[in-house]
C-alpha cells in the first residue's frame, strides 16, 4: 500500500504518532487510507446535503476495511459568480485538482472517494482522478 511509506519503519514514529492524534489506532495502520474529498459548503445549493451523504461514504470504507481521512474541497456556484466573478469558475476545477492531487501524494493515500454534485466540481475531481491514476 502506498501508505506503508508512513505506517512502517522507525523513521516515521512522529508521522505515527500525529496519526494517532487524529484517532488512528494502531489496528487501523494494517488497513489501507482512503481519503475522501468532500466539496459540501453552505454555499452552492446543490451542495448543502453532501455531508450526509460523506458520513454513509465515512462508514462504507469503515465497513470495507478502510480508514476514512475526509477534507473539503472548495467550489464555486456558478449561478453567483456569473454576476461577481465569471472569469473564476472554470479555472476552479484545475484549483480542485490541484487540491485533491496534494492532499493525496502529501498524505500516501492508497485511494480516494470524490463527494460532489456539480458541472465544476466534478470535473476537477475527474482531472485529478486522472493525474492520480
Amino acid at each position: 500500500m502506498k501508505s506503508d511509506v508512513l505506517k512502517k519503519g522507525i523513521d516515521t514514529l512522529p508521522h505515527r504518532a500525529l496519526l494517532q492524534a487524529t484517532g488512528v489506532t494502531r489496528r487501523d495502520l494494517g488497513k489501507p487510507f482512503i481519503g475522501v474529498a468532500n466539496s459540501f459548503n453552505t454555499v452552492i445549493a446543490g451542495h448543502i446535503h453532501l455531508n450526509e451523504l460523506t458520513d454513509g461514504v465515512v462508514r462504507g470504507i469503515r465497513d470495507g476495511g478502510g480508514v476514512p481521512f475526509v477534507w473539503g474541497v472548495p467550489g464555486v456556484c456558478d449561478g453567483i459568480a456569473m454576476y461577481t466573478e465569471m472569469r473564476l469558475s472554470l479555472p476552479s476545477r484545475e484549483h480542485i485538482a490541484d487540491n485533491i492531487e496534494i492532499m493525496m501524494l502529501s498524505h500516501s493515500f492508497d485511494g480516494w472517494v470524490g463527494v460532489t454534485n456539480c458541472d465544476k466540481i466534478t470535473p476537477g475531481m475527474m482531472m485529478a482522478a486522472m493525474r492520480l491514476d
